[in-house]
C-alpha cells in the first residue's frame, strides 16, 4: 500500500508537466529523447516494453529493471551526424525483497568549435556538451505487475551558457511469464530546469507519455512490439511556412487551413520493432519508424529512411550489438554496445555470497 501510495504522489506531481508538452524544438534537454542502445535503434527508436535481462531498457523504462540485470555493466557509443557522438554506460545491483537499482550516466558530445569575434578574428576554440545522471529504482510485486521511477540530474554547457535540470521518469509493465507479453506504461522526461541559460527564460523538458506491447510467437523464434509516443501531443505534424502556399476563404476572407488526414495524425505516434531471436545467443532486429519517415524522406527518392535494422550476438561473457538507423539519404546513424555480467568473472562460491 505504501508503494502504491508512492507512486500516485510522483503521478499527481508531475502531472501539471503535461499541461505544457511539447516535441523537438520548443524544448531543452532535448539530447534525453536520444536513442539509448543498438538495439532500441535497431527496433525503431523506442522499447519501452520488453522484459528480459538488457540492462539498456533502463533507460526506456524504469519498471524493466528487474533481478536478472544484477551486476550487469553496459556501455554504449554512437556515431552521430556532423561529428557528434553520444554514449549511455549503466549499472545495477538487485536485493531480495527491496527491489533493483541502477545508475547510468548519459552524455552528448557536440565537438570543437572555433570561437571569433564580429570582425572575424579568431579567438580560440570552445567545446559543447550535455549530461545527465540516471538513478533507478524497480519493484514487481505479484509476479506480473513492476513498477519504476528514473531520477535525472541534468547538466549541459553550452559555450558560456550552462544550465541545470532535474527530470523523473515514471513506469509500470505488465509482464506475463507464460506467453512472453509485456504491456507497458511510462512518462519520461518530466521536470523542469533549476538553473536556466539565460537568467528568468526557463524553457520546458521534452516529455513524452508513452504506451506499448510486445509478445513473442508462441511457435516462432520472434517477438513484435508496438510502442505509442507522444501521447501527450496528439498532432506531431509539422507545417512549414515556407513550403506551404496560403489559401484565402473567397466569402470570409480568412486562411484556409489545409486538411490533415486523421490517419497520418494517428500513425505518427507509432513505431514498430520485430526480434528474430533463434537463441539466446543470437538476434536480427528490425524496426519501422513512421514519424521519421514522414519527416525526412525526400518525395522523390523516399529510399529506406524511417527504418532501421541490427544484430546482436554473445560471445565468451559479453555481448556484443549493433544498430544502423536511417534517418536521411544524407546518411545513416551507427551505434555500437558492449555489456557483461561480472559475476560471470567470479567463482561460484563468490556469487553465492555476494
Amino acid at each position: 500500500m505504501n508503494m502504491k501510495y508512492w507512486l500516485y504522489s510522483i503521478l499527481f506531481l508531475i502531472s501539471p508537466f503535461a499541461l505544457h508538452a511539447q516535441t523537438g524544438g520548443n524544448t531543452t534537454y532535448d539530447f534525453l529523447e536520444l536513442i539509448s542502445s543498438p538495439r532500441v535503434a535497431a527496433l525503431g527508436g523506442n522499447l519501452n516494453c520488453v522484459k528480459d535481462d538488457d540492462l539498456n531498457q533502463f533507460a526506456e523504462n524504469p519498471a524493466l529493471l528487474n533481478e536478472e540485470m544484477h551486476n550487469q555493466l553496459v556501455l554504449n557509443y554512437t556515431n552521430y551526424f556532423a561529428g557528434i557522438n553520444y554514449g549511455y554506460a549503466a549499472y545495477s545491483r538487485s536485493y531480495d525483497s527491496i527491489g533493483s537499482f541502477a545508475a547510468g550516466l548519459q552524455y552528448i558530445n557536440y565537438g570543437n568549435f572555433t570561437e571569433a569575434d564580429l570582425a572575424g578574428n579568431v579567438l580560440g576554440e570552445f567545446n559543447a556538451g550535455e549530461y545527465a545522471l540516471h538513478l533507478g529504482y524497480s519493484k514487481t510485486w505479484d509476479s506480473t505487475f513492476s513498477i519504476g521511477v528514473n531520477l535525472k540530474t541534468i547538466y549541459s554547457q553550452l559555450y558560456d551558457f550552462n544550465s541545470l535540470g532535474f527530470a523523473v521518469d515514471v513506469g509500470g509493465i505488465y509482464h506475463k511469464a507464460e506467453s512472453d507479453f509485456t504491456a507497458a506504461l511510462v512518462i519520461r522526461n518530466a521536470g523542469f530546469q533549476v538553473k536556466s541559460y539565460v537568467n528568468g527564460n526557463n524553457e520546458p523538458l521534452p516529455l513524452d507519455i508513452q504506451i506499448g506491447i510486445s509478445k513473442r510467437l508462441a511457435h516462432m523464434p520472434f517477438r513484435f512490439s508496438i510502442i505509442a509516443h507522444h501521447l501527450n501531443k496528439p498532432d506531431l505534424s509539422y507545417k512549414d511556412p515556407a513550403l506551404t502556399e496560403t489559401q484565402i476563404d473567397p466569402l470570409t476572407g480568412e486562411e484556409i487551413e489545409p486538411k490533415k488526414r486523421i490517419g497520418d495524425k494517428i500513425m505518427r505516434h507509432f513505431i514498430f520493432g520485430g526480434e528474430f531471436v533463434p537463441s539466446k545467443n543470437f538476434n536480427i532486429r528490425i524496426g519501422y519508424n513512421y514519424l521519421r519517415r514522414q519527416e525526412l524522406k525526400v518525395d522523390t527518392r523516399t529510399s529506406l529512411v524511417g527504418f532501421s535494422f541490427g544484430a546482436g550476438i554473445k560471445i565468451s561473457k559479453f555481448k556484443f550489438n549493433y544498430g544502423l538507423a536511417r534517418y536521411h539519404l544524407a546518411g545513416s546513424t551507427h551505434h555500437f554496445s558492449i555489456s557483461t555480467n561480472l559475476s560471470d568473472f567470479y567463482s561460484k562460491s563468490e556469487v553465492l555470497n555476494e
